[in-house]
């Protein structure tokens, strides 16, 4: 009914047809062989759900080539070679369908690029990883270790049996790559964009954070400065209370800010089997309708032959900071770290120290230190500067501050 003609499900190619699969479709429609695809001319869009890069580059070429349309949850393959599949896409004037590959049924691409259109985005902060929001959740609320959060989100079906990607920063800052390409223009690689993931997070971290008014939440941010585009990915303490602060669990979240509708926030889902197939299936609406064949020639996405927004310099983009360091329970101690921030023009908003306990074994007493905004390149030499005191006993945690 929305697609305005019937849609007919023609061929399916799988790498095992003996794998044991939950729904049931005739045998004649599963096939190991691609070329029933490549070869048939009634096939006319095909939905590509393999991950990874390789042979997902090589089939998505093959498919362009034979004329058919194509709809991707691949993040990675997007954030890697999108350029290149894009622009050969255009040349066979074909078209690339991608609203499963961020914030899974969030249509977060769509309403980029179409809805929001008519405005100038000038920032960008999301939860992109539902895995790592699920592990931080359950180590805020439940008081569970790091450990034995990821095994519960493998458990549940979040994480994979690998869960590096997630917890290290990749997934979230892959898909920030592809939505600062739509927001911004900025043909920037992912690698090339500063992250930091959740896998040395403490407990105690959530604790402090939660007593200064705050949850840590892993942040994918971006934001149109003077200076340029502002990218990066890291565990970030949000204030409780906003949008993004309350979101729990193994959901997606990303608020934009444009010129003329001001702050827009979206919220769901972003991984699961039914919220990826929302997302695929709207894709191949739009393109037996008509609207993805138009929306992907005009807006000239990622692009060799456009001109890319500049990106700020990493130690200039400006910040507030949370610091948390064990020190030594000495007079004149507290002065030295304040002087160190002091002689970096880094001041303190406020400070955490309570009593150490009666049977701590800790290397230190913990200092926690809630900064004014300062810029990433004084605040990581200022951070060397710390470490490398004698009365710091253990490493010290630096995370950003989002109010």
């Amino acid at each position: 009914r929305n697609a305005g003609r019937p849609m007919r499900l023609a061929q399916v190619v799988v790498r095992d047809k003996t794998k044991p699969r939950d729904c049931q479709l005739p045998d004649n429609l599963i096939s190991e062989d691609l070329e029933k695809i490549l070869s048939n001319s009634e096939i006319t869009v095909v939905a590509q759900l393999i991950g990874g890069l390789e042979p997902a580059r090589t089939i998505m070429r093959q498919l362009l080539k034979a004329g058919k349309d194509v709809v991707t949850a691949n993040k990675a393959l997007l954030a890697e070679h999108g350029t290149e599949l894009f622009d050969l896409a255009r040349k066979m004037e074909r078209s690339i369908a991608f609203e499963a590959s961020v914030a899974g049924g969030i249509p977060i691409i769509t309403n980029i690029c179409q809805c929001l259109s008519s405005n100038q985005i000038t920032s960008l902060s999301g939860i992109l990883n539902g895995t790592s929001n699920f592990i931080v959740s359950q180590m805020e609320q439940a008081g569970t270790q790091y450990a034995d959060a990821v095994a519960e989100a493998q458990q549940r079906g979040y994480a994979e049996a690998d869960p590096t990607m997630d917890v290290d920063g990749t997934d979230a800052v892959q898909k920030l790559a592809i939505l600062a390409q739509l927001a911004f223009g900025a043909r920037v690689h992912w690698r090339d964009i500063p992250s930091t993931g959740i896998e040395g997070l403490d407990s105690i971290d959530l604790q402090y954070a939660a007593e200064l008014g705050y949850r840590v939440k892993l942040l994918a941010m971006a934001d149109l400065a003077s200076t340029g585009l502002e990218l990066h990915v890291s565990p970030t303490l949000v204030r409780c209370g906003t949008p993004l602060g309350e979101v729990r669990g193994a959901y997606n979240a990303i608020n934009i800010v444009g010129d003329a509708i001001g702050d827009v926030f979206f919220h769901g889902l972003g991984a699961g089997q039914m919220p990826t197939a929302s997302a695929v299936m709207a894709d191949l609406i739009d393109t037996a309708v008509g609207r993805t064949q138009l929306t992907f020639q005009t807006l000239n996405l990622q692009s060799q032959d456009t001109e890319s927004i500049g990106l700020s310099d990493p130690d200039r983009v400006p910040g507030r900071y949370y610091l948390r360091l064990a020190v030594d329970d000495n007079p004149g101690v507290l002065a030295e770290i304040t002087g160190v921030l002091a002689d970096h023009q880094i001041s303190i908003s406020s400070l955490i120290q309570h009593e150490p306990p009666s049977k701590s074994k800790s290397p230190g007493l913990p200092l926690v230190i809630m900064t004014h905004t300062a810029a990433e390149g004084p605040m990581h030499t200022a951070g060397q500067s710390l470490q490398n005191l004698p009365s710091v006993r253990d490493k010290m945690v630096k995370m950003r501050v989002l109010d």
